[in-house]
């Protein structure tokens, strides 16, 4: 009986510090990631290599923002054309005996957003993301693991900056011959 009062008083004085503790975060405004509201409603991805990881991860990204793909461009509100997406790798510094010490990793992705009338929603435009890191070549495996790693981060990063560009996105005004 006594170990049931412990718990009792565990539990009773446990319940405020978890009430504070959701009263201290709602009030800094803390909240999970909501998804993106877009301006379009369809979407048609036009990428030159359709099976690479990054466009499979932007697909996944549009589809949990209830953007709906379709299979022509002109059925789609928007065109997101993907010009060309490039992964690479730089030796970055030297060490005194001639053996890479650092690299690197750059993930560039050259895109355009229009619509049928060739409006654009957004200009023609190159995003470029770096990660240096250092590297052994006595633990050449858990390098190049980590590589991949860091290679798969900036696709996730480059996928959320489109995503972004996207719910900011509406028609640019066309320019008037003068």
């Amino acid at each position: 009986m006594l170990s049931c009062n412990n718990m009792q008083k565990r539990t009773f004085f446990r319940l405020p510090v978890f009430l504070i503790t959701a009263l201290l975060l709602s009030a800094c405004a803390f909240h999970l990631r909501e998804q993106m509201a877009m301006p379009f409603k369809t979407l048609y991805l036009d990428a030159e290599n359709p099976n690479t990881p990054f466009i499979s991860d932007l697909r996944r990204s549009l589809d949990a923002n209830h953007v709906q793909l379709v299979s022509s461009a002109s059925e789609a509100d928007v065109v997101l054309k993907i010009v060309f997406e490039s992964a690479d790798k730089q030796i970055l510094t030297l060490g005194s005996n001639g053996r890479v010490n650092e690299f690197r990793l750059s993930y560039r992705i050259s895109l355009r957003a229009y619509d049928l009338k060739q409006q654009d929603w957004i200009p023609a435009e190159e995003m470029e993301m770096h990660r240096d890191f250092s590297y052994d070549d006595t633990i050449v495996l858990a390098k190049e693991a980590e590589a991949a790693l860091l290679y798969k981060s900036m696709r996730s990063d480059m996928v959320q900056q489109i995503m972004r560009r996207l719910s900011r996105a509406k028609p640019q005004p066309l320019l008037q011959p003068q």
